[in-house]
């Protein structure tokens, strides 16, 4: 009969051996590896994490409760290291941790980004290697704990002196404040966990107050005296943040095209000021700032906003219909139903196939800019013997990926728009421009001064003394091309010819033109329906 060889000298042999290393790394890197990834450097790992002795003293346990462990600590290893790939992708897109309770919803969300932007191959293959991922991970941590649970049983009393001693040892280096002695892991899945449950609560407590408003009452006949027979605009452009007259790689650019388009309005007669608003969101998920701004609400997840659709809360939309404006929204990005504009009080909402685009897509984009607001003019505002309108309408044309670059042409040769196709399918791929950072920075710039062009033309084109624009910037672009600021500032303008409007609003201190001085207001979103309401209401 062969000599059986004995467990602990099989662990030894060279395969073994790597193979236990390579599981000992798997789970260091799990304890270490930050949420971030502009954070990872060779010093980012270089930390002593008390989880890993806590770790190899729960495998020295026996039995079925053992076993029971392993299963449960295999499961925890598993989600800290999916949170921490999940805290990575949206840290570079949101500025911000992974929420379990708010963001499952944007596994959808990207598919179709990616499918708009890279095709359904490229989307489908992301998907894949995304549930791939996170299966894989999750088979791993059993393997690898399975495969520490052997190691440390081979020899239990060494093992457990050599983890007691660690704990010791981490003891004793954190009292004496070195900083590297780590328990990350444990911090950063307590903070997931908190945040779940915060979640929950701070859902609770927002269904309480959301049906909670001073205007839920008001006569239509009190609102808005001040803008009586006049046209109200309020224009969302995507992506419009402070970053671009605060970073200097877009500011010694985009500040000389805000200062022009101020001489252009004024050569045309109009006035305008300017401030900044801070957004509740980052990099994308544009809904909860128009969700913000209209309904005076801070409304910062997805959660927040399906309790706002549902709840009786007047959107400024709303309030302007009550007082006896025709309420419009113009929604290019909009391509399928979409159940919650019944919230904001649209008389008439006009989503990608009611504004009869015949041209193609520029990537994720529908639809120019100069197109959407050339269909709202003809639609609406070039009716006969109608009365003022109140519109929302949302611009889109410096959405990621911000190629191809549109272009202005002449309002009259906008036509069905299938004169844009051909500029459609110029320039790169979003896969070409991506691989160059500074291309994506330019591109991103130009984009924003396509939307301002157009904006300031069709005022100057179709604007009369009776037009009031307000304009807000939803959020600020991805980190990626913000060197991941901190900073959640958006530019907002109100454009008008009559005098009266600009004095209505004198008490706001807004900067005069379309630049905002570096010490402009800065209002937080959930702010302006309110002001906005009494300035104008007086």
């Amino acid at each position: 009969m062969p000599h059986e060889q004995h467990p602990a000298r099989s662990l030894l042999s060279p395969t073994q051996l790597l193979l236990t290393l390579a599981a000992l790394g798997f789970v260091f890197l799990a304890m270490v590896i930050p949420n971030r990834i502009t954070w990872l450097d060779a010093m980012s790992f270089a930390y002593l994490p008390i989880e890993i002795f806590v770790l190899g003293l729960a495998l020295l346990l026996q039995g079925i409760a053992g076993s029971l462990l392993r299963a449960l600590l295999a499961l925890l290893l598993a989600a800290g290291v999916i949170f921490r790939i999940a805290d990575m992708a949206a840290f570079q897109v949101f500025s911000r941790p992974f929420n379990p309770v708010f963001d499952s919803y944007l596994l959808a969300f990207g598919f179709d980004f990616l499918k708009s932007s890279f095709g359904i191959v490229g989307a489908v293959a992301a998907a894949i290697f995304v549930t791939g991922l996170a299966a894989a991970v999750v088979l791993l941590a059993f393997l690898v704990l399975a495969r520490l649970h052997r190691v440390v049983r081979s020899a239990p009393r060494v093992s457990g002196i050599v983890m007691l001693a660690g704990v010791v040892v981490w003891v004793g280096l954190s009292t004496a404040g070195w900083p590297r002695a780590s328990r990350y892991f444990y911090d950063q899945f307590a903070m997931h966990v908190n945040s779940t449950f915060t979640s929950i609560a701070d859902l609770r407590e927002f269904k309480t107050v959301v049906n909670i408003d001073a205007y839920a009452t008001v006569p239509g006949d009190t609102l808005f005296g001040a803008l009586r027979g006049k046209d109200v605009l309020v224009v969302f452009i995507e992506s419009y943040g402070r970053t671009l007259v605060d970073k200097v790689e877009y500011a010694q650019l985009f500040r000389p095209s805000l200062e022009e388009a101020t001489a252009q309005l004024t050569d045309a007669g109009y006035l305008s000021r300017s401030a900044f608003l801070t957004s509740p969101t980052v990099g994308g998920i544009s809904w909860l700032a128009h969700g913000t701004a209209l309904s005076g609400l801070w409304i910062d997840s997805q959660v927040r906003y399906d309790s706002l659709m549902m709840s009786d809360r007047p959107s400024l939309v709303r309030l302007f219909q009550r007082a006896g404006w025709r309420t419009v929204g113009v929604m290019p990005a909009i391509t399928m139903a979409w159940p919650e504009g019944d919230y904001f009080g649209y008389d008439q909402l006009y989503t990608v196939p009611d504004l009869g685009y015949r041209g193609e897509p520029y990537n994720y984009v529908t639809m120019p800019d100069q197109f959407t607001l050339a269909q709202f003019q003809k639609f609406e505002r070039d009716a006969q013997q109608r009365g003022p309108i109140m519109a929302e309408i949302a611009l889109v044309s410096s959405h990621a990926p911000w190629t191809p670059v549109p272009t202005m042409i002449p309002w009259d040769d906008v036509g069905d728009g299938s004169v844009f196709s051909e500029e459609a399918r110029s320039g790169d791929s979003a896969e070409v421009v991506w691989q160059d950072r500074d291309r994506v920075l330019k591109q991103f710039r130009e984009c924003i001064e396509y939307v301002i062009d157009s904006l300031v033309s069709f005022t100057k084109t179709f604007g009369d003394d009776d037009l009031v624009v307000l304009i807000i910037g939803d959020h600020q672009p991805m980190p990626y091309v913000t060197d991941n600021t901190e900073n959640r500032d958006v530019l907002t303008h109100i454009i008008a010819r009559d005098p009266a409007v600009m004095a209505a609003i004198e008490d706001w201190q807004w900067s005069e033109g379309m630049l905002p001085a570096d010490d402009a207001p800065v209002w937080r979103m959930d702010t302006v329906r309110d002001r906005f309401i009494e300035a104008f209401s007086r």
